[in-house]
């Protein structure tokens, strides 16, 4: 068994250096996409975005609002002016994504205690800067009302430090937890790339199986494994094993040790749930080869639909538990989805591995799946032909 197993392996590594193409998708493309994702978010979170500020008032009071509101972090004003039209002209033109307007007698309306009302408008077609830019013109806004209400306490005689106790009364301390600068890519790259790296197993999974259909050498690679169905699969799928997890012990480590992301577990332990992951991707790509034993085309097809659906249902970017109830029943059937919840509650939370237990299990079930059908593909071995 041992050395029918060992046969098979070889076939395996010498059909890699005839399909170099193969070998590229599995290795090249990984490293791409590493590559891509942790450059395209390389700051963090992005800065500095376009915004136009319209003050129509032009006091002393709105023109060192303005120098205040030029100092937050991710907004920078391209656009000054005393023209809402114009720049509603500039956010069409997407020049700005947000405009902050001051209207006039502001100043004469806080003053006077009448309540004046300053207003921002956002471009929610960008989404991510849409969003942050809402934030920070929220905020804008807040401090707008407090630099009135400083302005007026000013001209009726009261002291500073009078003016803050009132205006001020309590001082907020914000301490984001898991991700305290707030990095963008700590979160997405810790998931985008595992999750293309999970999709890219799941089709090669398919096809490696099914391209032995298309070249009508299902029934030597059945012979070779002694008639026994899962040294044919084992010996089939273990290079691709042993390379993707190396691929995923090295994101791990670009993202761990080189980028400094938090990791409250300790790499070692993330590099154990990776290659959990790997093998819960190959035990779910072969699955769906079972359901369609023999047909490459309908596997891959089945695997591409399913893999791209995984990021929609893994709960990073939309909460789960805001889902209706089938969509969150769906999203467990997905290995992505419990890497997800493994990595939140180990890496960055840093709670004790009895709170994923139940996504360990997960994942060691999608190891374990395909077995109930290898009876389907043992009769694929020998009764089914390709068809295309």
């Amino acid at each position: 068994m041992l050395k029918a197993l060992w046969h098979i392996i070889r076939r395996e590594l010498r059909a890699f250096g005839k399909r170099p193409i193969f070998l590229m998708i599995m290795f090249v493309a990984p490293l791409g996409f590493l590559w891509m994702f942790t450059s395209l978010m390389q700051a963090g979170l992005p800065t500095k975005l376009p915004a136009a500020l319209v003050d129509e008032d032009d006091t002393h009071v709105t023109r060192q609002l303005t120098r205040i509101l030029g100092t937050m972090e991710e907004t920078q004003f391209v656009m000054q002016t005393h023209s809402f039209t114009e720049a509603r002209q500039a956010m069409q033109r997407g020049e700005v994504y947000a405009i902050f307007r001051i209207p006039k007698g502001t100043t004469e309306a806080a003053l006077t205690q009448r309540q004046p009302v300053v207003s921002f408008y956002t471009n929610d077609t960008y989404y991510v800067a849409a969003s942050l830019l809402m934030k920070d013109m929220r905020k804008m806004g807040e401090m707008a009302g407090l630099a009135m209400t400083r302005e007026t306490m000013r001209a009726r005689g009261f002291r500073d430090d009078q003016i803050m106790g009132t205006i001020q009364p309590i001082v907020v301390e914000s301490h984001p937890l898991g991700n305290p600068h707030l990095n963008y890519s700590v979160v997405l790259s810790n998931l985008i790339v595992p999750g293309l790296l999970m999709l890219i197993i799941m089709l090669t999974t398919s096809y490696s199986l099914g391209n032995e259909w298309k070249r009508g050498r299902q029934r030597h690679l059945y012979e070779m494994a002694g008639g026994r169905t899962w040294v044919a699969v084992v010996g089939k799928l273990l290079p691709q094993t042993v390379l993707y997890t190396i691929i995923f012990w090295l994101i791990d480590l670009v993202f761990y040790s080189y980028l400094d992301f938090p990791c409250h577990c300790g790499i070692p332990r993330m590099m154990l749930w990776g290659f959990l992951s790997v093998v819960a991707s190959q035990g779910f790509g072969l699955v769906l080869f079972e359901l369609f034993p023999g047909q490459m085309r309908m596997a891959m097809s089945a695997c591409s639909l399913l893999g791209v659906m995984q990021f929609s249902l893994a709960g990073f970017s939309f909460p789960v538990s805001a889902m209706d109830l089938p969509f969150q029943w769906l999203s467990n059937i997905f290995p992505l989805h419990h890497y997800f919840l493994i990595y939140v509650n180990q890496a960055l939370n840093g709670y004790s591995v009895s709170y994923v237990w139940p996504h360990v299990i997960a994942l060691v079930a999608f190891v374990v799946a395909p077995l109930l059908l290898t009876w389907r593909l043992t009769d694929a071995f020998l009764h089914k032909e390709y068809r295309a």
